[in-house]
């Protein structure tokens, strides 16, 4: 999973491996890809109407962006172990269940963890987020409290952590 403070990722060997391999694709295999596809549409003559050109240019910018996204995050990553069990500390990793203002009817359960683990299966809130690090380092059955968007303050009771094993 992983933690970004400031300047720091932290990444599973597992996490690092797989956005490593996938920069790799991104500035080898897929930039000849999409320079071959640029080359194609142009030969078909004006650029202005050639709605083929301004696809695979604008697909060219948004893997690019990919490119610079992936490069930063692995430039400040730093490898770790996944969480493996807990001492009912909330850490980056873990599924948290809270519950807001101590409704224990009002519940909210996500993964705690950069974005790049974000998936259908179960909401993810980083750990720079209001939320996220309002949570860090409490522990099961602690209330937190973060900053919302308006500048008011919210609580929230920590039901559950566990490691995320997905």
């Amino acid at each position: 999973m992983t933690q970004t403070s400031e300047n720091v990722t932290w990444l599973t060997q597992e996490a690092y491996n797989k956005l490593r391999n996938e920069l790799e694709y991104l500035t080898g295999p897929a930039r000849s890809e999409i320079a071959a596809k640029i080359a194609a549409a142009r030969e078909e003559g004006d650029l202005r109407e050639n709605g083929g050109y301004h696809a695979a240019k604008e697909e060219q910018g948004k893997q690019e962006l990919r490119v610079r996204q992936l490069t930063q995050l692995l430039e400040n990553a730093q490898v770790g172990e996944a969480p493996t069990s807990t001492d009912g500390a909330v850490a980056p990793g873990m599924v948290v269940t809270i519950a807001f203002d101590g409704d224990e009817d009002d519940t909210l359960t996500f993964l705690l963890a950069s974005r790049e683990y974000a998936s259908a299966d179960i909401e993810t809130y980083s750990p720079q987020s209001p939320l996220g690090a309002g949570v860090i380092g409490h522990k099961v059955g602690e209330d937190a409290e973060y900053e919302l968007p308006n500048g008011r303050k919210a609580s929230v009771k920590i039901l559950q952590a566990d490691p995320y094993n997905g």
